[in-house]
């Protein structure tokens, strides 16, 4: 606990002794912090990462219709290909996620990305399907990782009143990897084939690890472990880069709500316990629905545009088109986020999302094939913004990331379901019927977060979870 008269500190003069770097302290110390220049560095980095490893996720939306041609695969088969991504992601969110609240944000960042960046390479050498599935598979344990540990470290690191913006314009790098994604295919495919765009994005990847070398750990992490002496040196080397962007003292500490004194209990334990768990059925449910209706339409919908009369190429052109709706959505959501707070802002896009879909599952004609699905694009894409803001703020220090990881694993659960029942409904129902089981999912989600949301726009992380 600190004095009354520790409660200014004045530009790089102050020296906070370790046993002060309690992780109520060390949020106190890093809220008071305007957002400069050195935050926007650090949250660069993670969102560049964010970015590439969303440029493989989506590769396969792309590639699929060629790859079913070049190894000659069943509508089931391929299915099952689409699945394994999100099989792996499944993995790799709870892995990463607890190992992250262990061992640390950082080195469990750095593995993820090494992870899956070999793997790509390797996906442009299978020589069979199995192989380009177990491919795909470890793709999505490296992607799938990633994901908790990126939303805890922006949501850490982020002043209060502009985290759901942040970590929003983060998910919204998702938007923009998908239409990068695209272009890629369709530059690519034409010329050199697929295995090439597989190759591009490994590539990428080993650039990014090279960057993201410069990331601290989080201060907030290493107080709830314990480490104090190194919270301190981590939150003064932050103070100090804060401190050389601005003109001015520090602003003053003030100091924080505590999270429940449980510091010792299992991150697990943690989500089901009485203080989270109608927080944890919410998220798992959200993430569950929503994914279901998000790759249950995405992971088909360019085949689906194939059976209307587009060629392989045209279908890709056409869906990097209408997925350029998501750049804006996510921008929107960002905005709404902190306007109108979490809840309202992430029903409203499910529900949009819902009607969108449904009226681009009955399109008669390409103009309206286009404008319902630029807007279904605009609000499911929003809608992962929102996803990736709400959830690591429901829970404290020392089980945000597998809180993440969880509720992300019960996504990608959804995930491997929708692409493997699209096909089914397709071939016994008609598309349309598809996108009308997607709308439904979305609206399930929607109704989740109206009931047992909570809110927690401009709260600190130490206060919600008090």
């Amino acid at each position: 606990m600190i004095n009354q008269s520790a409660q200014i500190i004045p530009p790089l003069r102050v020296e906070p002794s370790p046993a002060d770097a309690s992780i109520e302290n060390v949020a106190a110390r890093l809220e008071r912090l305007p957002m400069t220049g050195y935050q926007r560095k650090v949250f660069a980095i993670i969102a560049s990462a964010w970015l590439v490893d969303q440029i493989d996720v989506a590769l396969l939306t792309f590639l699929l219709g060629s790859i079913t041609v070049a190894f000659e695969l069943t509508p089931t088969q391929a299915g099952q290909l689409a699945a394994m991504t999100f099989a792996g992601q499944l993995v790799g969110n709870i892995l990463a996620g607890t190992a992250s609240d262990r061992f640390g944000r950082k080195a469990v960042f750095q593995v993820t990305m090494i992870v899956w960046g070999l793997a790509s390479l390797a996906a442009a050498a299978a020589w069979s399907l199995p192989v380009l599935m177990a491919c795909r598979f470890v793709i999505g344990v490296g992607v799938g990782g990633e994901a908790p540990v990126a939303q805890a470290m922006v949501s850490e690191i982020v002043p209060a009143n502009v985290r759901g913006k942040y970590i929003a314009i983060m998910e919204g790098f998702w938007a923009v990897g998908f239409v990068l994604s695209g272009a890629l295919s369709f530059l690519i495919l034409p010329i050199l084939g697929w295995r090439w765009a597989f190759v591009a994005v490994g590539l990428l990847a080993l650039v990014v690890l090279i960057v993201r070398r410069s990331m601290p750990e989080s201060p907030r992490w290493l107080a709830d472990r314990g480490r104090l002496a190194e919270a301190d040196a981590v939150t003064r080397q932050i103070e100090t880069e804060v401190q050389n962007r601005i003109d001015g003292p520090l602003p003053p500490v003030v100091q924080v709500a505590s999270a429940p004194n449980v510091l010792h209990q299992n991150p697990i334990a943690t989500l089901f316990s009485p203080d989270y768990r109608l927080r944890t059925i919410m998220a798992f449910g959200l993430w569950f629905f929503a994914l279901i209706g998000f790759f249950g339409l995405n992971s088909w919908i360019a085949v689906l545009l194939k059976d209307k009369g587009f060629s392989i190429v045209g279908s890709v052109g056409f869906v990097t088109l209408i997925t350029i709706g998501g750049i804006p959505g996510f921008a929107a959501a960002a905005i709404l986020l902190e306007r109108i707070g979490r809840k309202a802002t992430t029903a409203l896009f499910l529900i949009c999302a819902a009607v969108a879909a449904y009226l681009y599952g009955n399109a008669t004609n390409e103009t309206w094939l286009f404008v319902s699905g630029f807007v279904m694009q605009f609000f499911m894409f929003g809608m992962w913004s929102c996803l990736y803001a709400y959830t690591p703020e429901l829970y404290p220090t020392r089980a945000r990331a597998t809180g993440a990881g969880f509720a992300s694993a019960f996504g990608r659960v959804g995930a491997i379901l929708g692409p493997m029942i699209v096909p089914v409904l397709v071939r016994d129902y008609g598309p349309a019927t598809a996108f009308q089981v997607g709308a439904g999912g979305f609206l399930i989600a929607a109704l989740l977060v109206l009931i047992l949301g909570v809110e927690t726009r401009g709260r600190v992380l130490e206060s919600v979870s008090h």
